[in-house]
């Protein structure tokens, strides 16, 4: 068999065997939710090596009750989760904050009566008007360290440094911008995939136009980059009430503006 035919027929196995899981799910009463994410849950991300990422969402009792379910591998990729942890699950403050992203467009195949398990998955999927209002203003700050660290240190000939801060600088960038429209960053692997499906608010950040930028900031055109993308973004986060973030930096504006530093 060649590579592509022992590619398809793993990819066949894996639709299968997902969907045996998702009838003994559906008919085990101790199994409150199952929660597709990953690339099966957002329409066109998926390959044919993309396996099925799962989350049972059990009752308290039974949490030690699914260890044979449990897997990762090339096909099936499944976990359990208690419904008390599940409540706080990818919160601030839980301890993994980075799984937020995956509720995110995740599909909701197994639910309460009540609609317990959708509730609570859209509200991670989503950062709430107080949670944004929250975290924007530190992580706009978490850019403007790094953006000012990648500029003061190509002033000073450390090209590598330079780069490096820059590529740093990327991460809180999309947070924050994300952060401004109550929406959760996406993995990397589905940022282009985002922007496209649920444009952001301003031609700036349309996929065409952001995605080179931030490619461009890990190339030797670093500077370029990052003073395009905070010279975009100021305004905006003026708008955002956040002016006082950005005056704290006082004269360190003009080198982040790329504008000769005042005597």
């Amino acid at each position: 068999m060649t590579d592509t035919g022992s590619t398809e027929a793993n990819a066949l196995a894996a639709a299968e065997e997902f969907a045996a899981l998702l009838t003994r799910s559906t008919a085990d009463a101790r199994i409150l939710g199952v929660i597709l994410s990953g690339s099966q849950a957002r329409e066109g991300t998926a390959t044919t090596y993309s396996d099925y990422d799962v989350l049972l969402v059990v009752e308290d009792a039974a949490e030690t009750q699914f260890t044979a379910e449990h897997r990762r591998d090339s096909r099936l990729d499944v976990s359990t989760i208690p419904l008390t942890e599940f409540r706080t699950h990818a919160l601030p403050g839980s301890g993994v904050e980075w799984n937020r992203y995956g509720f995110t467009h995740a599909k909701i195949l197994k639910d309460t009566p009540d609609g317990l398990i959708a509730e609570l998955a859209a509200a991670k999927a989503q950062l709430s008007p107080a949670e944004a209002a929250q975290l924007a203003p530190a992580i706009l700050d978490g850019f403007l360290n790094s953006a000012y660290r990648c500029l003061k240190n190509n002033r000073d000939g450390n090209t590598v440094a330079a780069r490096l801060d820059g590529a740093e600088a990327i991460s809180p960038y999309l947070t924050y911008v994300f952060a401004l429209h109550d929406r959760v960053r996406p993995y990397n692997k589905y940022l282009a995939w985002e922007l496209e499906r649920f444009p952001l608010s301003h031609p700036q950040w349309d996929a065409e136009t952001l995605l080179p930028l931030l490619v461009q900031a890990h190339t030797g055109d670093t500077v370029e980059a990052i003073h395009t993308l905070f010279n975009g973004l100021e305004p905006h986060a003026r708008a955002a009430g956040h002016a006082s973030v950005l005056d704290d930096w006082g004269n360190d504006l003009l080198l982040l503006r790329g504008l000769p530093a005042t005597p």
